[in-house]
């Protein structure tokens, strides 16, 4: 027993470890690379040639197969012009990896210190990516790789879901809409970094899922659908309110679904438990895939999280929303002079629930439904957040083959 514990490392350390290790490793492996190129160029070889043998042009990475929908569009447009692009996924069963291309290479990288090992020696010409921490954590940036861009994942404001630093160190940004840039700029002179370029570019997914619904009837039910969606932590819905949200829900009368966040699974699956035992009188929806029960739902109660501007911008049904005090001392958020956007875009087309307005929810559930203010609003929002629509694959390849140009 001793002996296990002598060996055991915690998370932290073992992260920090891998960070010395892979710095040490690249320390040799660049210097090596260093030496030979000098022994070649001195033999008349251009320089050029030599960084530019072996390169990939175009490296997409995905830490994790929920961004499949994110970069799938993307994939496809690459395939569709026969350019050759590389993607790189740290999920063995990202769906991915069972297309079919003749032009893009799906590939599985390996998951944690793996996968970063070989994303920190990526040889490459632009590398595209939706996870935030560039730098900052295990994930460095590799010397062989000259240009790195993010794309958002969400309509809403990145900087409520991302941690600090967590765009800091690429060098451009492809938004959903405009109302990226303002705090974009903000962080980068208060960290006194260089301005990153700032492409509009819309969002990929939610292309899809528009066309998709175009695609889709509306489903004929007897009764009204309450889906309740939360996000997930100490701050969301299920946590601060439990039992009480759902039993509101269930005395309105209306069918309730419940759509935990995945990520509750593994960080308070004893919570999760509780209310599955309890509410058998409740639908638990844990579907890979979204669409059908955000298609058959009337409306939506939920938190912060980002679904519910999915909900919003693409089925055009209400939103119902809890605010909490949220700690944002680890976000970026924390060191912005105005980080009250959310707060403000919410007001304009979602009712706010408190718990003195739990015992009308009933009421407010039907207002909001025939309501035409609310529906005025949520178009309003719609073109305040959301820019380019159709149009963000062909505009985010033909970024990457001008940047490469």
């Amino acid at each position: 027993m001793m002996r296990n514990l002598f060996l055991y490392i915690d998370p932290s350390t073992g992260s920090m470890l891998f960070a010395v290790i892979i710095g040490m490793v690249s320390a040799m492996f660049f210097g090596f690379k260093s030496l030979m190129m000098k022994v070649k160029t001195s033999l008349g070889v251009k320089k050029s040639e030599l960084q530019d043998k072996n390169k990939i042009d175009y490296v997409i990475y995905s830490d994790h197969k929920r961004y499949w929908n994110v970069f799938e569009p993307i994939c496809d447009e690459f395939e569709k012009r026969g350019i050759e692009a590389h993607y790189w996924t740290q999920s063995e069963d990202d769906p991915a990896l069972s297309k079919n291309y003749n032009h893009v290479k799906c590939e599985y990288i390996g998951s944690g210190n793996k996968g970063f090992a070989r994303l920190n020696f990526m040889n490459a010409k632009i590398c595209l990516s939706t996870t935030p921490g560039l730098d900052v954590y295990q994930w460095k940036r590799s010397r062989d790789c000259n240009f790195y861009a993010h794309v958002f994942h969400a309509a809403g404001l990145a900087r409520g879901g991302y941690r600090m630093f967590g765009i800091d160190y690429y060098d451009a940004l492809l938004s959903v809409s405009e109302h990226h840039c303002d705090y974009v700029r903000e962080l980068e002179r208060k960290r006194y970094l260089p301005e990153k370029e700032i492409k509009v570019v819309g969002s990929t997914y939610l292309d899809a899922m528009m066309e998709r619904y175009k695609n889709t009837n509306s489903p004929i039910k007897d009764n009204k659908m309450i889906l309740i969606a939360p996000s997930w932590g100490v701050n969301s819905l299920l946590e601060q309110y439990g039992t009480k949200i759902i039993d509101a829900a269930l005395a309105t009368g209306y069918n309730v679904v419940v759509r935990p966040h995945p990520q509750m699974l593994t960080q308070n699956p004893n919570l999760l438990n509780k209310l599955k035992s309890k509410y058998n009188n409740v639908e638990w929806n844990f579907d890979n895939d979204n669409f059908n029960i955000l298609n058959e739902s009337e409306i939506m109660i939920s938190d912060f999280s980002g679904v519910l501007f999915d909900y919003t911008l693409i089925f055009d049904k209400p939103v119902i929303y809890t605010k909490v005090d949220k700690d944002l001392s680890a976000y970026d958020d924390a060191v912005l002079d105005d980080n009250t956007w959310t707060d403000r875009i919410l007001e304009k087309f979602a009712f706010r629930l408190t718990e003195d307005s739990l015992s009308n929810l009933k009421s407010i559930v039907d207002e909001m439904i025939d309501s035409d203010k609310y529906k005025e609003a949520r178009k309003e929002v719609k073109d305040e957040i959301w820019s380019n629509r159709g149009n963000a694959a062909k505009t985010i390849v033909d970024y990457m083959i001008n940047k490469n140009n």
